[in-house]
């Protein structure tokens, strides 16, 4: 089992910066991809950005070049820097672990990101 807790989220004026973490306890695998998705209001939930073990990492069309999705491998720590945020980009905000071998999958609690005009 995998458990997440993501922080970082809040309230900014468009054009400005958050950055979000997501700690992990349990064991992650080298198998296993990180990432982070959205959910806004009345919304499904998709794909931000992913990353591999390995260090290969996946955007969204809408995020490419804005942010960036990193990890601490040490501290099991995945982060998501988010710059020129966009008022679209009001989320809650979402870390999560797919264990590639099962297909099981392991999310957080979420954190809200909301962006002003």
């Amino acid at each position: 089992q995998v458990q997440l807790v993501e922080s970082g989220g809040g309230l900014v004026q468009a054009g400005g910066s958050l950055r979000l973490s997501c700690a992990a306890s349990g064991k992650i695998f080298s198998g296993d991809v990180m990432g982070w998705y959205r959910q806004p209001p009345g919304k499904q939930r998709d794909l931000v950005a992913t990353l591999t073990v390995g260090g290969t990492t996946n955007y969204a069309d809408p995020v490419k070049g804005r942010f960036t999705i990193s990890r601490d491998n040490g501290k099991k720590t995945v982060y998501l820097q988010m710059n020129s945020l966009k008022p679209e980009d009001t989320a809650v905000y979402y870390c999560n672990v797919l264990r590639s071998y099962s297909g099981l999958s392991f999310w957080g609690q979420g954190t809200q990101v909301t962006v002003s005009s």
